[in-house]
This record gives C-alpha cells, structure tokens and sequence, in this order.
C-alpha cells in the first residue's frame, strides 16, 4: 500500500502553484532546529527578490513523515549527530528520486555525520564538487566563483557540494561557509551587509533552481 501510495505521489509531485518550503527534522541528539530566523528570512527575500509566493513561516518535517512530499524543497542544518533509521533513510531516497531536493547546511560539525547518514540513503553516490557554471550558481544571481564564503569556522575555502541522481542535482551541501548563518537575523552574527546579502542571493539561487528543476 505504501508504495502504491508513493507511486500515485510521484506521479503528481508538486503542482505548479507548491512553493511551500520545510526544515528537515532529524534524529541522533544534532541541534536540527538551529538559525530558527535563517529560512524566514530567506522566504522574505525570495519572494522580494524573485517573485516567490512562500508561505512565511516554515514547517518542520519530520524525515520519515509522508508530509515530505508537500514540499519541492526542505532544509537542513545543526552541529552535531545525525542517525537516519532504514524508514529515514528509504523516506528522503524515494523523495530525491521523485523530484524533492535538499539543502545541506554545515553549521560547524554536521559533516562526518552527514556524509555517513546520506551513505545509506544513496550507497552508490559520491558528493562531487559543483563547478562554477553549474546553473546553481547562475539564477537570478550570478555567483562567477561559486559558493560564497559567509562564517569564518577553520580557515578552510567554501565548496558547493552535490549529489546527482541520473543526472539530476538532488542534493547541495553547503560547506565551510554555512550560509544559514548569513540568513539569521543580523544581530545574531554581526555579519556585515554584503555578507549576509550574498548569503541571501545564494539562498534565493538554491530555492528558484529546486523550483524549477
């Protein structure tokens, strides 16, 4: 039955008018919940900024739940521990593969962790650096050197990593940069303006491409 019941979801995934987005709720004691102002004040840019027409406050979804498929996009950040059951795991592949995509934040400590929790949802993939022209990085805002360098965590260059599934991007991971921290509220990190604004603009690049792809 349930699988009857992705079927029937893929099959109609996402009407036009969807622009709803969610924050990805995980186990394993990680902080998933962190930068609780970073995706409304991203939705508040984009549809300034690029005509979006989403909901200003976000949901939370949880990894297993069937609600995932209301969503053409969901977030995820934290600093710790991420643990996907075989339920998560086989949840987030059949949403991926039917048209979802996720947005990876590292904020500071999710690495090891993400890299090994997404091992079991696509064995066989491997995150592979997104080049510079990749349409990512050429929306409505033109990033010519790629991701952008937002917080300052170990001195490490800022890399735009993906998963692609049939030639398709599924997957953003960004690292060493954490651009979830230039979406918060200002006083949060004292980040500069044009910091925070080309935070903004590649948040904006990452929902329109998951819009449209």
């Amino acid at each position: 039955m349930k699988q009857l019941i992705l079927l029937l979801l893929s099959l109609s995934f996402y009407p036009i008018s969807a622009q709803d987005v969610a924050i990805l709720k995980y186990n394993g004691g990680g902080d998933w919940y962190a930068n609780p102002t970073a995706i409304p004040n991203l939705i508040e840019f984009s549809n300034q900024n690029i005509k979006t027409n989403i909901s200003k406050n976000p949901q939370s979804v949880a990894i297993n739940s069937e609600d995932i498929y209301n969503y053409p996009i969901v977030f995820m950040t934290g600093h710790g521990n991420v643990l996907f059951s075989d339920d998560d795991a086989n949840n987030l592949r059949n949403y991926l593969i039917s048209g979802g995509f996720l947005h990876v934040s590292d904020n500071y400590g999710l690495d090891k962790f993400i890299r090994r929790e997404l091992k079991k949802v696509f064995p066989k993939l491997e995150f592979l650096e997104i080049p510079n022209n990749h349409p990512i990085y050429n929306q409505t805002f033109k990033f010519p050197n790629g991701i952008p360098k937002i917080h300052e965590h170990d001195k490490k260059f800022a890399q735009g990593f993906g998963l692609f599934y049939e030639g398709r991007l599924i997957v953003f991971y960004d690292y060493e940069t954490d651009l979830s921290d230039g979406w918060e509220d200002e006083i949060i990190h004292n980040n500069p303006k044009s910091v925070r604004e080309k935070a903004l603009k590649m948040g904006a690049n990452i929902i329109e491409y998951a819009f449209k792809n």
